[in-house]
């Protein structure tokens, strides 16, 4: 179920795709928010090509930072609920234990700087926000970690894959899920402005992408795919074995016990979704 379904039970919802909505004009933004007036608005919208970002740093900036600020101040003007989704990469993944919500803020990226800049404007333009800091996110549909893998797997009799960056696979089901509790909660309970604030949002557990990759294989061979790499061909290696254009922290484990405990919610541990997403992918022959 994506987010306009889980959505669904709290009112009538307006998708901004079908609006013409351009983030990069703070001047469409603003008349969009004036024209519907929303009771609350969910910012799922990012740029999220992390790599391709460090080459277009201003388009980058106005969309995960100017926009967010627009974005906040006007949903502050009409007394709406602001739900915007932020990223482990706010932090360089150098602590060894997961973060929590006030951990110091030390991008290593454009795209890490422009998200946590998009938060502060968040906290100083609205005091009714929600900011979902969640990592390792993927859908069913379209491009993703186990769609990419299988791919690979058809192809080559060994896989090369991380196994120093540690997180939780987050399923975009989930995050709706939890989204629409967190508004239910927020429209529903008196002095709600105290729900108000960041949160870390994934799922429960944790692994690395070598060990996801040979879940994921695992559950690919359930389902009859055949593969040229078997899950223990696949081969752990060190971040520096792959270089990339940015650098990615290498500790993505987010510490949840905020979430849970203000929204009362028990978050599954990340295969359940993994497991799901593959369930699907089979079911529409897309494995």
């Amino acid at each position: 179920m994506g987010i306009a379904a889980a959505l669904s039970t709290l009112g009538d919802l307006v998708a901004t795709e079908q609006c013409g909505l351009d983030l990069e004009r703070s001047d469409s933004v603003r008349e969009w928010i004036r024209r519907h007036q929303p009771a609350v608005i969910v910012n799922a919208a990012a740029y999220t090509a992390v790599d391709q970002a460090e080459s277009e740093p201003e388009k980058m900036r106005r969309i995960n930072t100017e926009a967010v600020g627009v974005l906040a101040e006007e949903a502050s003007r009409i007394n709406a609920w602001l739900l915007h989704y932020s990223t482990d990469y706010v932090f360089d993944g150098m602590k060894s234990a997961p973060y929590v919500e006030n951990d110091e803020a030390r991008p290593l990226s454009v795209y890490g700087r422009t998200k946590w800049e998009g938060e502060e404007a968040l906290r100083v333009w609205n005091p009714k926000h929600f900011n979902f800091r969640t990592s390792w996110g993927f859908a069913s549909r379209g491009r993703n970690f186990a769609r990419t893998i299988v791919r690979l797997a058809k192809e080559k009799e060994t896989l090369s894959v991380i196994a120093d960056q540690w997180g939780a696979p987050t399923g975009a089901e989930l995050l709706a899920d939890v989204t629409a509790v967190a508004l239910y909660r927020a429209l529903s309970v008196e002095q709600n402005e105290r729900l108000s604030g960041t949160y870390h949002l994934v799922a429960a557990g944790e692994t690395n992408w070598h060990k996801y990759a040979q879940y994921v294989l695992t559950l690919a061979n359930q389902h009859g795919v055949v593969l040229k790499t078997a899950p223990e061909a696949v081969i752990p290696i060190l971040t520096e074995a792959y270089p990339v254009q940015t650098q990615r922290p290498r500790n993505s484990r987010l510490d949840v016990s905020k979430v849970t405990k203000t929204f009362g919610i028990h978050l599954p541990d990340w295969r359940i979704h993994v497991r799901r997403c593959l369930d699907e992918l089979a079911a529409q022959g897309a494995l």
